[in-house]
């Protein structure tokens, strides 16, 4: 088997990728972005491509886009998913596709050595591993406000910008820095389902968003 990993981080990419070849199974490529997997899944045309949701430069959903993108054009590539927080609009669109080869797991399920690799076999070979936890969110979905799904900082964040203030008095306020804010930004925009648009401003919508809560 031929697995291309997109993983931004170094040593979890690196761990995977041992992991992987003690099991004999060979890493043709391991990238840190979308950009460079979709060229590597087109470059090598591996049995399964292993993913993480948010990668460089915004940590939104790069990779789980290229990862749909590669799909369309490589027809079945089997894909799993790696997130470590279950984003649940693009979940839907992975796992609705009608074809198998598709998994998504959340990223604390790779310390189960034995897990994580039925997984990989499983989907590398047509079927589906989807976690728990994303099931029972999924199944929720429709059910709460989507507000519900910001962690305490993200929903401290996204009050301030709802009283007007810019990532960078955000940052004054909080005590953070300017990348931080930005990082807690694209979490919000992803776990608001607000997908990038010429036509509405994602800041504009998350803002209306809270305040219509």
């Amino acid at each position: 088997m031929r697995v291309v990993i997109a993983e931004d981080a170094v040593l979890l990419r690196a761990g995977v990728t041992r992991l992987l070849a003690d099991e004999g199974i060979e890493t043709a490529a391991a990238v840190d972005n979308g950009d460079d997997l979709l060229g590597a899944i087109k470059e090598h045309r591996p049995d399964l491509a292993i993913v993480d949701v948010r990668m460089p430069p915004t940590f939104t959903d790069e990779g789980l886009r290229a990862a749909l993108a590669a799909r369309k054009e490589i027809p079945g590539l089997p894909v799993l998913v790696l997130s470590q927080y279950v984003e649940e609009s693009y979940a839907v669109e992975l796992l609705s596709g009608g074809a198998g080869g598709v998994g998504y797991l959340l990223k604390e399920r790779v310390a189960d050595v034995d897990e994580f690799l039925d997984a990989v076999r499983r989907v590398a070979n047509g079927g589906t591993a989807i976690d728990p936890d994303v099931i029972a969110q999924l199944m929720a979905r429709g059910r709460r406000n989507p507000l519900d799904a910001l962690t305490a900082r993200e929903s401290e964040v996204l009050g301030l910008m709802a009283q007007g203030l810019s990532n960078t008095a955000i940052a004054n306020s909080l005590v953070v820095s300017h990348g931080a804010v930005e990082k807690h930004i694209g979490n919000i925009f992803s776990k608001l389902g607000l997908e990038a648009s010429a036509e509405e401003h994602r800041r504009v919508r998350a803002v209306l968003t809270y305040l219509g809560r």
